[in-house]
């Protein structure tokens, strides 16, 4: 970053905003990650709904979403806010597939058998932020529980 800006204030670069549009599974995995921790552990079925969920998206090879994961997980980290993650969605994913990724976080939210309620204002916040009605939230979480309650797969 500091790289970045000295270039900009040298001249050899250029200002720009936005990240590229193929850091949308970055910024969705980012979201899914914290979604996991927010009960202050990641279980090992949360993070592998979190992979399945990620492939089935992006139709990611095992080792790609395994790197992009834990890419998230480091971005997460030094990260304060969730603004930056829920802009690029907002930016570069359709408003359906902005009701699909808050099944997908209901879907993690509910993979260790419980709602914990950090995760459900997550939910909440985030789908605000990308601007999901409160009715296709509720609409979303409805879905996510069905399919956990058929016990198929994780959701499309």
């Amino acid at each position: 970053m500091i790289d970045r800006l000295l270039d900009l204030l040298a001249g050899r670069g250029e200002w720009t905003s936005e990240k590229p549009a193929d850091d949308l599974p970055l910024a969705v995995a980012a979201l899914l990650i914290e979604l996991a921790r927010m009960d202050d552990k990641v279980n090992a079925v949360e993070r592998r709904t979190v992979e399945q969920l990620l492939t089935r998206m992006f139709s990611l090879e095992p080792e790609n979403v395994q790197s992009l994961v834990e890419r998230a997980d480091q971005e997460m980290q030094r990260s304060t806010q969730y603004f930056p993650f829920t802009q690029q969605i907002c930016r570069h994913a359709s408003a359906d597939m902005r009701v699909q990724i808050i099944e997908m976080l209901w879907t993690v939210a509910y993979a260790d058998g419980a709602l914990d309620p950090d995760e459900d204002a997550l939910i909440r916040q985030v789908a605000g932020l990308i601007q999901v009605s409160d009715w296709e939230r509720g609409a979303a979480r409805k879905r996510a529980l069905e399919k956990l309650a058929r016990s198929e797969p994780v959701a499309d």
